[in-house]
């Protein structure tokens, strides 16, 4: 059935941070043979919300699917609306998400997926990294993000 009505695809991100010795890190992943920015780096868990799942829930589920954890104290960060184009599955709603505490040690647990993980801080970021997660990453070290932004419109 077409409506004509506006649709998107929800996602959760999870960047898990921690005091460095020059600073916080975060926990980044580097994609590979998903079809989408393989070769940059990016959240270590992050996936698509599911049906009858809110994003806190499908966070916490990407968290455990992706890395093994579980338990982990989420705060929210910024919900970004975002564009590549105007077709239906580039139109993106991402919940983004902060941790500092969990239980378990992060592991690769898709390696098919991800080529490798690593701690960086939060002001010196690896190259490349996906554009729309780089700006969210940026604000964590500039000031508190907003409630809302937005990434991929004309005119920003």
């Amino acid at each position: 059935m077409t409506h004509g009505r506006f649709v998107v695809v929800p996602a959760s991100y999870v960047f898990l941070l921690r005091d460095g010795a020059d600073g916080t890190e975060v926990l980044l992943q580097l994609r590979q043979n998903t079809g989408f920015m393989d070769g940059h780096w990016a959240a270590a868990a992050a996936g698509h919300v599911e049906r009858g799942e809110t994003a806190y829930d499908a966070a916490h589920r990407e968290a455990a699917e992706e890395l093994g954890i579980t338990g982990l104290t989420l705060e929210f960060v910024t919900a970004m609306q975002r564009t590549r184009g105007g077709e239906p599955i580039d139109e993106r709603i991402d919940f983004f998400f902060t941790a500092r505490r969990w239980t378990g040690e992060p592991r690769i647990t898709e390696p098919d997926k991800s080529a490798a993980l690593g701690w960086y801080p939060l002001d010196a970021l690896p190259d490349p990294v996906v554009p729309h997660e780089r700006q969210v990453l940026t604000g964590l070290c500039e000031a508190p993000l907003p409630g809302y932004t937005t990434h991929g419109f004309t005119g920003e």
